[in-house]
């Protein structure tokens, strides 16, 4: 006489791994390394016509307002947490690591949007995690400057208020949070039917039993 288990029809194991259009993979690691490579590019040949801060004046783009100006960030954002570079670094990496998983495990590569604004947050990460380990630094110059990220891009309203001087990297940092604001404010992930939470739940049993859900 047969078991009650073998006369249960077979399940087919679901697949655990979602598979992305090339473009995908494609529009990311076009993002990270031309963007990446686009801040270093710059960095290396801003530094390299303007020198080092405090060597040479503002060169003016558009005068008062708009300029290019080298100076070397030993913080993060608007000069905080001074000092403590590598770790900013380490954070950086988790970071990227993170993105990855987000992107191509839990499946965010779905969509266009966040992959383009994932893209843009990895290039920034890529440029200012190079400095960040120092390896644009040479000896004679200052320690502190060996974690530090160097900034040329000036922007200020009047001589009262200038904002921080800033690279593309950050640019790009930017640019990519605020598209994952955007995501959420005004894109949320769509709500799941009735329909679609039952088929979900069933499938959760046939994960955790190995066979149909009955009702």
């Amino acid at each position: 006489m047969n078991s009650a288990a073998e006369n249960q029809p077979e399940v087919e194991p679901r697949s655990t791994t979602t598979s992305y259009p090339a473009s995908r993979f494609a529009l990311f690691f076009g993002l990270a390394a031309i963007g990446g490579g686009l801040d270093l590019w710059t960095k290396e040949a801003i530094f390299r016509w303007r020198g080092l801060p405090g060597i040479s004046d503002v060169y003016w783009v558009i005068e008062g307002y708009f300029g290019i100006e080298t100076a070397v960030n030993i913080g993060a954002v608007f000069g905080l947490g001074a000092g403590q570079g590598l770790v900013f670094a380490v954070i950086s990496v988790i970071a990227a690591i993170a993105i990855m998983v987000w992107l191509f495990y839990f499946g965010a590569a779905r969509s266009c949007w966040l992959t383009f604004a994932l893209g843009c947050i990895a290039g920034g990460i890529i440029g200012n995690l190079y400095d960040r380990l120092g390896f644009w630094w040479e000896p004679g110059m200052p320690e502190a400057w060996q974690s530090g990220v160097r900034d040329w891009i000036l922007w200020q309203a009047s001589d009262e208020w200038k904002w921080p001087n800033f690279n593309i990297a950050d640019s790009l940092l930017v640019t990519g949070a605020i598209m994952l604001l955007i995501q959420s404010f005004f894109f949320p992930p769509p709500q799941l039917g009735a329909d679609e939470v039952s088929k979900k739940t069933e499938d959760s049993l046939q994960d955790t039993t190995g066979n149909p859900a009955t009702s």
